[in-house]
């Protein structure tokens, strides 16, 4: 069954961009809320979650804006992104997040995200 794109969005009051790009981009940062523990080498992270270990490059990247990781056992047009944008009515910093799932397990996707995403807000002291 084909995947299908989905985007959810998450509201940070009082966190810098920077903050947040780093638990986005960054091996400390990806390990204290999204896998147990991240290797970067080159444009490919390893992420591992117990003895799991999944591959993903980085496809695409604009600086406190957005980044792209595919997985290295995923069709091209499968990825996952983090985008980061100022709500401009309040101020306040959102991370919205791109993924693919089949319809059938979207809303355990969904779930999953609001839980990783949960945790990062902990992590950063939201």
């Amino acid at each position: 069954m084909k995947k299908e794109k989905f985007h959810i969005e998450y509201v940070f009051d009082k966190v810098s961009k920077r903050s947040l790009w780093n638990h986005l981009t960054t091996p400390p940062g990806l390990s204290s809320w999204f896998a147990d523990e991240v290797e970067v080498k080159d444009d490919t992270c390893i992420f591992s979650w117990n003895k799991t270990k999944e591959e993903a490059k980085v496809t695409y990247m604009k600086p406190y804006i957005c980044v792209r990781y595919q997985w290295a056992d995923e069709e091209e047009n499968v990825y996952f992104e983090f985008r980061i944008h100022t709500i401009e009515l309040t101020g306040a910093v959102a991370l919205e997040i791109t993924d693919f799932a089949e319809p059938s397990e979207k809303m355990d996707a969904i779930s999953l995200w609001d839980s990783q995403v949960d945790e990062l807000k902990r992590t950063l002291g939201v």
